[in-house]
C-alpha cells in the first residue's frame, strides 16, 4: 500500500472507530504523525486528499477538523465525478434513476405535507401549458427534487441530486426534438401529483417509473 493510502486508512480508522467524531479537531500534525507512525509529509498528503472529498476541513490558522459528515456534503464528491460522464453512459444514469426515484416518490407519498403538494401544484399552474423546453426542464428538476426531499431520506436525496446532471441534457434534447414531449411531461407530473394527493404510494411509484422510462425509451431509440 502506498504511504499516502496507508495514512488515509489510518485517519479513516480513527473516524470510523469514533476516536475522531464529526466536528472534532485533529491533533497537531507532529503529534498525529507520531501517534499513527507516519511521516509528516504522508500525513499532509492524506489530509489534503480527505479534504477534497469533504471528510476533513482544513482551516488556515486554526487547524484541521472532521466535517459534519452529512451525506449531502460527502456526496458532493460523487456529483463532481459524475460531471465527467461520457455521453454513451447517459442511459446507465437514467437506469439508476429509474430504480431510485420511484422508490423515493413512494416514500414521499406518506410523508409529504399538504402545503408542499399545494406548492407543487402552484408551480405546475404557473408553468402553464406551453412552457419553453428550458423552463420545463428547470421545473422538472425542481419538481422531482422537492418530492425526493419529502421522502425524508437525505442519502437518497443526495444520490438523485448527483445523478440529475447527466440526464438534464437528454431531457432538453428530447423536449426540442420529440413531438408532444412537453405536454407528455406536464401530464405525467400531474399524475404523480394526483397520486401523492391521494396518498396512493404505489400509483405514485408507477407514474414516476413511467415518467423516467419514457425519457429512457426515447433516448435508446435515438442512439
Amino acid at each position: 500500500m502506498a504511504v499516502t493510502d496507508e495514512a488515509i486508512e489510518k485517519i479513516k480508522g480513527m473516524i470510523v472507530s469514533g476516536a475522531l467524531r464529526p466536528g472534532d479537531r485533529l491533533p497537531k500534525e507532529s503529534e498525529l504523525a507520531t501517534e499513527l507512525g507516519l511521516s509528516r509529509n504522508s500525513l499532509r498528503e492524506a489530509v489534503r486528499a480527505l479534504a477534497l472529498i469533504r471528510i476533513l476541513d482544513v482551516r488556515q490558522g486554526d487547524g484541521t477538523y472532521v466535517t459534519s459528515l452529512d451525506p449531502q456534503l460527502l456526496l458532493e464528491a460523487m456529483s463532481f465525478v459524475v460531471d465527467f460522464h461520457r455521453d454513451d453512459t447517459v442511459l446507465e444514469f437514467l437506469a439508476v434513476r429509474r430504480i431510485l426515484e420511484p422508490a423515493a416518490t413512494a416514500m414521499a407519498g406518506t410523508r409529504i405535507p399538504e402545503s408542499e403538494l399545494d406548492a407543487l401544484e402552484a408551480g405546475l399552474d404557473a408553468l402553464g401549458e406551453d412552457p419553453s423546453v428550458e423552463e420545463l426542464v428547470a421545473a422538472d428538476l425542481e419538481f422531482h427534487r422537492r418530492i425526493v426531499t419529502a421522502s425524508g431520506n437525505s442519502v437518497l436525496c443526495s444520490l438523485l441530486d448527483g445523478l440529475s446532471g447527466p440526464t438534464t441534457r437528454a431531457r432538453v434534447w428530447r423536449g426540442l426534438t420529440q413531438e408532444h414531449a412537453v405536454s407528455r411531461t406536464l401530464h405525467e407530473h400531474r399524475q404523480i401529483l394526483g397520486a401523492l394527493r391521494a396518498r396512493d404510494t404505489e400509483a405514485a411509484r408507477s407514474w414516476a417509473t413511467v415518467h423516467i422510462a419514457s425519457v429512457e425509451q426515447w433516448l435508446r431509440s435515438t442512439l
